[in-house]
């Protein structure tokens, strides 16, 4: 089941059905439309994968689903988790009993809403360093691709529960991968995000150029240090010992 069919939700499970994976849509109004009219494809970087209406199945309302999944996919924003995370609760039917609730939204504690009614063992984590847009309703766009999809647990339960999942998508033709450290991978990819994103959308202009100005490396060195306390106050790790590390394949490897 994937709850939130925009970019990312769409991309996924055009993989899935191409994989051969029995896969249904949560949406509402012209996305849904869209989908019910038109089918879902996924274009760009790899292979292009188009789902006639026909193979979709795509609901509005959870009550009126009638099956039960092995994983239950969170795609959508992380605004939208507080609802999706209580009717997950009032439609527990939908999970089966060994299934996992896996969230595709880069970031920290975008589990917390599933945790107050899912057990840790049942939510896992998927880090996505994968660009995604859409240009219709019911398409998505793969934009840039720099690193495999990492899917595990944040809390130590085995990767072998997402491999099915990971192996369906890899098949599809986007990289992706089971993890026993997504946590660090997660906290990897809030340290992009975080340094780059804010400064480049601010000042309009590519990552490769925010190197090259002394103002701007000043800003994003101090973010980085920043976020390296966090991450030792709250005892998390990344795959870097120290802020000192990352800077060098910051500016030598991922910037740009």
């Amino acid at each position: 089941l994937i709850c939130g069919s925009g970019a990312i939700g769409i991309a996924i499970g055009a993989s899935l059905i191409d994989s051969g994976v029995e896969t249904t849509f949560f949406a509402k109004g012209k996305t849904k439309d869209a989908i019910l009219n038109g089918g879902i494809k996924r274009i760009g970087l790899f292979k292009e994968i188009t789902i006639p209406k026909e193979n979709v199945q795509v609901f509005d309302k959870y009550n009126t689903i009638n099956d039960s999944f092995d994983y239950i996919i969170i795609s959508s924003k992380t605004t939208s988790n507080e609802d999706i995370a209580l009717n997950l609760d009032k439609n527990r039917n939908l999970l089966k009993d060994n299934g996992k609730i896996v969230i595709f939204q880069n970031g920290w504690h975008t589990d917390k809403e599933f945790l107050k009614y899912f057990t840790k063992e049942q939510v896992y984590s998927a880090r996505i360093i994968t660009g995604f847009e859409r240009p219709e309703r019911n398409i998505s766009k793969i934009t840039v691709h720099a690193d495999p999809v990492f899917i595990g647990s944040l809390y130590g339960f085995s990767e072998d529960a997402v491999k099915p999942l990971a192996e369906a998508i890899d098949k599809s033709g986007i990289p992706c991968e089971t993890t026993m450290e997504v946590s660090k991978a997660l906290w990897a990819k809030m340290l992009y995000n975080c340094t780059l994103n804010p400064l480049g959308a601010v000042l309009r202009v590519n990552y490769g150029k925010l190197a090259d100005c002394e103002n701007s490396k000043f800003i994003m060195n101090n973010i980085i240090d920043e976020i390296f306390k966090v991450m030792e106050a709250s005892n998390n790790k990344s795959y870097w010992n120290n802020a000192d590390e990352y800077k060098k394949d910051f500016y030598e490897k991922l910037c740009w």
